[in-house]
């Protein structure tokens, strides 16, 4: 009987809540829907059409995706390019993240001052950073001017030389983004277990020998997250090199995302962008996934 009294109360209750529950989040799954959901989508239909900015649409099938590969003179200098970049960004980011943790998980004075410091790049306006670094890399700038004081050296224009123009771009952003790693792995050093470590070090296990047999297979998955995240940011990079070099010299800066926004915003090519968008993507997806199943061999997990 109390079953059958109460079973109704408490749909009408579990309905009440769901419906207020679905009110909470209206403004969230709106949002997402008009700024993600619809965008998504429409790039998928643009991307089959001759769609300028203003002017009669025209629906090409696949024919933005054949010119890119083989009409557009700098798609494909665009995509070596983002290439280069992740193949210079990632590891060096990640090793250099990874040392400076471990340099600063030992009992020294300051650490945690020392880990504000080099945070302060990544919440910093990348439009700050790009100021200051292009002021530092002027033929009139700090690094040469300290370069003839000192040494009697002339530098070259970093940034107008092609052969220099890339490694910057690197440089700087190594330099931006350097502070997110090492925070995440500065946590994971943190939370290893100390009776593991002792044991370890019961055993013999000292320096080199300890970070690398005990330390870093126990933060493997941090690892692998900032191997991924890293990746999937250097093959979007747009904000360094067209704030810092333009794309230039030429195109030899000039990344895919660049060329997209260049080809939607300065040519007015909206479906040709949103081809080469969609190629950006499944770039990404395919290099993540072959990383996914690369893990398995080197990332430990607790179980």
């Amino acid at each position: 009987m109390s079953t059958t009294t109460y079973t109704p109360r408490r749909g009408t209750l579990a309905r009440t809540e769901s419906r207020q529950a679905l009110g909470f989040v209206s403004p969230a799954l709106a949002g997402l829907a008009l700024f993600t959901i619809v965008p998504v989508v429409l790039s998928i239909v643009m991307g089959f059409f001759n769609w300028p900015t203003f002017g009669d649409k025209e629906f090409v099938g696949f024919d933005n995706y054949v010119r890119l590969f083989t009409q557009s003179p700098d798609f494909w200098p665009a995509l070596r390019n983002t290439f280069v970049f992740a193949l210079l960004y990632v590891p060096i980011s990640v090793i250099l993240s990874l040392l400076l943790a471990l340099s600063l998980s030992s009992r020294i004075r300051g650490r945690g001052a020392l880990r504000v410091l080099f945070f302060i790049p990544v919440v910093t306006p990348m439009v700050a950073n790009v100021l200051v670094w292009k002021m530092l890399l002027q033929p009139q700038g700090l690094f040469n001017g300290l370069a003839q004081s000192w040494f009697g050296v002339q530098l070259p224009n970093f940034l107008a030389d092609p052969q220099w123009a890339m490694i910057m771009v690197v440089v700087m952003s190594v330099w931006q983004g350097l502070g997110y790693n090492m925070l995440i792995f500065s946590a994971a050093l943190e939370q290893l277990p100390e009776s593991v470590v002792e044991a370890a070090r019961i055993d013999g296990a000292k320096g080199f020998r300890m970070i690398w047999s005990v330390m870093l297979p126990m933060i493997s998955p941090s690892i692998f997250f900032a191997s991924i995240m890293t990746m999937i940011t250097s093959l979007q990079v747009f904000a360094q090199p067209q704030l810092l070099t333009g794309g230039g010299p030429g195109n030899a800066t000039q990344p895919l995302v660049q060329f997209i926004y260049n080809q939607g915003f300065k040519f007015q090519e909206l479906g040709l962008a949103a081809a080469a968008a969609w190629i950006l993507f499944a770039i990404i997806i395919v290099l993540t996934a072959l990383q996914f199943r690369a893990q398995k061999k080197w990332v430990h997990y607790e179980h």
